[in-house]
This record gives structure tokens, C-alpha cells and sequence, in this order.
């Protein structure tokens, strides 16, 4: 992660292409901006700003670090602040156009690296070539799913909730 150390501190959040193989590690700061943006891209037709309270309260994201990503969005292009009493965030592209590779790409993420120590043996080298593919495959995934259909499917995960 640029400028915040990433080696002395963990990322929260660990996804696994096959069973007990890190492959791609989602920091905190990463997954709490994607929970952000997907506030802000469920209200993007309301025309009304969101809070940042708003968000905090309903994702569990601390007040000030939730700023702090939120003024990352804002230099990144994506998010507009508005001032004043019935202030708050807006979205300011099309969800559509912003895939979560992008905000890997954007605030930064922790990929595997090459694990192979002194002299690359044979069986290093087959096992860097699967954590490379896994890598890949993790990426290409990320760059599959927009900030639109992520809240499409929410939406209709609250739809079927409604019901039962």
C-alpha cells in the first residue's frame, strides 16, 4: 500500500482462489472505500447528497477514517463533497464505469509477490506460476464486476429479503 506501510500492518480482508492460498489481500482502506462508493452509487439517482454519518452508521466505518477515504475518492475523481447543512457526498461519474479493479488499482492493494528465495528451484517455480495465474484470474474477476451491478445485486438481495 503507497504511504502507509504495508508491511507493518495486515489487511482485513483476505480473498482465496483455492482453500488456505492468500492470493490477493483487500486492505481495510480498500473495502471500506468499495463499501463507500457503494453507498453513494445506490443514491446516484436521488440526487441528494449521502452523509458521511450516514455511511458510517450503516457500514460500521469509523467517522474519521471514513473522511480520510472519502477525500481519497474526491481526489480520485469519483466523488464530489457538498457543503453546508444538507451536505454530504455525491457520486460524481457513471457507476458503470468503475470497476473494483479500479479501486484496487486506485488506493492500492497487496498482490502476491514473487516467493521464491535465493535460486529459484523447479517446484518454486511451479508454485510462483500458480500464485501468478491465481493473481490473474483474481484481477480479471475484479475487473468484471462495476459499482452498477454490484448495487443491482443488492438491490435484489434486499427484494428477496422483503418477501421472506
Amino acid at each position: 500500500m503507497p504511504g502507509a506501510g504495508a508491511g507493518s500492518r495486515k489487511p482485513s480482508v483476505v480473498y482465496t482462489a483455492v482453500e488456505g492460498t492468500e492470493i490477493m489481500l483487500i486492505s481495510a482502506r480498500v473495502h471500506y472505500s468499495c463499501l463507500a462508493l457503494l453507498e453513494l452509487a445506490a443514491h446516484a439517482d436521488d440526487n441528494a447528497p449521502v452523509s458521511a454519518g450516514l455511511i458510517s452508521e450503516r457500514h460500521g466505518i469509523p467517522g474519521p477514517f471514513l473522511n480520510q477515504l472519502l477525500r481519497g475518492l474526491r481526489s480520485a475523481g469519483w466523488v464530489q463533497s457538498i457543503r453546508g447543512s444538507q451536505g454530504g457526498y455525491l457520486l460524481s461519474v457513471d457507476p458503470k464505469t468503475i470497476t473494483l479493479l479500479d479501486v484496487v488499482d486506485e488506493l492500492g492493494c497487496q498482490e502476491t509477490q514473487d516467493r521464491r528465495d535465493g535460486d529459484p528451484t523447479p517446484a518454486g517455480d511451479v508454485l510462483q506460476s500458480f500464485w501468478d495465474e491465481a493473481n490473474d484470474a483474481a484481477r480479471v474477476a475484479l475487473s468484471q464486476k462495476t459499482l452498477a451491478d454490484l448495487v443491482q445485486t443488492c438491490k435484489e438481495d434486499d427484494a428477496v429479503m422483503f418477501y421472506i
